[in-house]
């Protein structure tokens, strides 16, 4: 047999064998949507166009808690396009509302200024005010620790990573069952002055 048909051959036979493989352990078109429903995080896009000079800061607290938690992620929004959290600089204090946010809802985050010049962490008041859109009120004062103990630990507290029991209250709060009751955002306004 010439190389070339036994090429072809073999190519066809290969091809056949993948495409059967799938249908034999392939789950139903409801099985398939069922599970993707239970394991998909609840997508929440934030703009923070607003947020000038806060832009690394604002990219590191949407990674900590990207890395962080798995049932909710935080998505950059596309220029001009809807956004359940907005991200604003300003001068005063750091404040942000309270949620958990859902999606279709607005939430609204502020970095102020005042934080910074007093020496607080850019990145950690950036987490920290995200986390009371996705749900965490302050729980000052607070060690270094807790992510949500805000600015009591002092300008030396550097930490931007929500501790075990934050972790579990967001994952809690968008929790397939959880998303699904749609409860409203708490709408409380936390500001974060000493």
């Amino acid at each position: 047999m010439p190389y070339s048909i036994w090429l072809k051959a073999v190519s066809i036979a290969a091809a056949a064998t993948l495409a059967a493989a799938p249908a034999a352990n392939a789950a139903s078109e409801p099985e398939r949507a069922a599970g993707a429903n239970a394991a998909a995080p609840v997508t929440l896009y934030y703009d923070d166009s607003r947020a000038v000079g806060w832009e690394a800061a604002v990219a590191a607290g949407v990674a900590v808690w990207n890395a962080n938690v798995d049932n909710v992620r935080l998505v950059e929004a596309a220029p001009g396009a809807p956004a359940e959290i907005q991200i604003v600089a300003t001068s005063g204090w750091p404040q942000a509302t309270l949620g958990p946010v859902r999606p279709g809802g607005r939430s609204r985050v502020e970095l102020g200024s005042q934080a910074v010049v007093l020496g607080h962490d850019k990145t950690r008041i950036a987490a920290h005010e995200i986390g009371h859109n996705l749900g965490l009120p302050d729980t000052k004062p607070g060690p270094c620790s807790q992510l949500m103990s805000g600015s009591s630990p002092g300008t030396g507290c550097r930490n931007a990573i929500p501790n075990a029991t934050e972790q579990a209250r967001v994952e809690s709060a968008y929790a397939p069952r959880a998303a699904a009751s749609r409860a409203p955002a708490d709408g409380r306004l936390m500001v974060d002055a000493p």
